[in-house]
């Protein structure tokens, strides 16, 4: 792995290199230092990005043939899914690719909050990362209304109706966002192109969140910065991008099982009814990666506290990285931590699933249970434990294990104390 700059060979290499250092750029990218302890959890940021360009490609081949009209949207998916060559498949993989993308940043995000990928110096790249995850939420929201059914339809009518409960404002905010009294053919049509803008803004912020990463560099598991780069990484090239490979054609393999033998299992069969404003569909629910932030907000009666608490849930991630009062970056070395993040794990399962469900009898109870230990766990719990926790040994070094009555073990259990 050289530390110097790279030069092209060729003369034409080194003018175009020195004009638009693309060049260097690419093998920047590639000799980049990378943790040697990484894991395949770190695999999902590559995942990640094929699932944006994926959907990026797709969306706009559906785009050539979408209508986005009120009296046409619902025909115009059904004659991408008969008419069009391979529109079917188009389709499937761009509706379960929005599953699937979401599926890879909870992943990544829960990954974060377990090895401590969010604590200094990592702190914008961790508030870019939000900043993407809510525009990916803007975009799959709209993206559910498009095919005009009646889910689509319900769904809009539900969640604009919340910006209403904003004081005197609200009213005003929800007509613009309609461009009319109700949900009709003016918001489809804004709806589509903000489903078709959004997308281009998040690769910009891809791009943000990848440099600001190659600043400080990677986290690793063990949550130590690299001390000798010869001795502690490895070229980004061939080593990370093999494993990467891999890993994608595994998640490949399950994309391509949900396309191919259960493309509807993720959606909702009232979808597949067009869109009728005389008839209410028996249970309003929205997509399955919405459905915690959709159980906080049923379980406030009230209906502005419980869009505050809804929105209060995403924001308070913002400042985690302040909240966390731990030295310790990963949680293999704090035990109690460790039991507190997969309790807030089976917290989310718990939230998603209530959210499913209709907002009574015992439903109501866990959603408000859930709710409740949700914002216990980042404003008291995070900070306490941070305080009063008795962390493990941390190694040295990446390269140095923590093995039972090393010269490093001892050394590392006296810095600890000193922590």
């Amino acid at each position: 792995m050289s530390e110097q700059e790279y030069v092209p060979k060729s003369k034409v290499g080194k003018w175009f290199n020195d004009r638009l250092p693309l060049l260097s750029l690419a093998s920047h990218l590639t000799d980049y230092p990378t943790p040697k302890n990484l894991n395949y959890w770190w695999t999902f940021g590559g995942i990640l990005t094929f699932c944006l360009l994926t959907q990026i490609i797709t969306g706009i081949v559906l785009a050539m043939h979408y209508v986005a009209h009120a009296d046409l949207a619902f025909a115009s998916v059904e004659h991408i899914m008969r008419d069009v060559n391979y529109g079917w498949l188009i389709r499937y993989i761009h509706s379960n690719g929005a599953s699937m993308f979401f599926l890879a940043v909870y992943i990544h995000i829960f990954r974060s909050l377990f090895y401590g990928s969010y604590k200094s110096p990592r702190e914008i790249i961790w508030i870019i990362g939000l900043a993407i995850y809510l525009l990916m939420m803007a975009a799959a929201f709209m993206g559910y209304v498009l095919p005009w059914g009646q889910m689509s339809f319900w769904g809009a009518t539900v969640i604009t109706n919340l910006f209403s409960a904003i004081p005197l404002v609200g009213e005003s905010i929800t007509t613009w966002l309609w461009g009319a009294y109700s949900v009709d053919n003016p918001t489809l049509t804004r709806f589509f192109s903000l489903h078709y803008l959004i997308p281009f803004l998040i690769l910009g912020l891809v791009v943000l969140h990848i440099w600001a990463l190659h600043i400080p560099g990677n986290n690793n598991p063990v949550g130590i910065e690299i001390k000798k780069p010869s001795k502690d990484t490895v070229p980004f090239h061939p080593y990370i991008t093999i494993k990467d490979i891999f890993a994608l054609l595994l998640f490949m393999i399950v994309f391509a099982g949900f396309v191919f033998f259960a493309p509807n299992v993720l959606g909702h069969s009232d979808n597949y009814i067009q869109a009728n404003p005389m008839v209410t569909p028996a249970h309003i629910v929205p997509e399955w990666y919405l459905l915690p932030f959709y159980a906080i907000l049923r379980s406030v009666p009230d209906k502005l506290g419980g869009v505050i608490l809804m929105f209060s849930a995403i924001f308070i991630l913002f400042v985690l990285p302040w909240l966390d009062t731990s030295k310790v970056r990963s949680a293999v070395f704090r035990p109690i931590y460790r039991q507190f993040f997969w309790i807030l794990v089976v917290d989310v399962l718990v939230l998603g699933y209530v959210g499913a469900m209709p907002a009574e009898g015992i439903y109501l109870v866990l959603a408000r249970v859930g709710t409740i230990y949700y914002f216990l766990h980042f404003i008291v719990i995070l900070p306490v434990v941070g305080y009063l926790e008795k962390t493990e040994p941390v190694p040295l070094s990446i390269s140095d294990p923590v093995l039972t009555g090393s010269a490093d073990y001892s050394m590392a259990k006296k810095d600890n104390e000193k922590i």
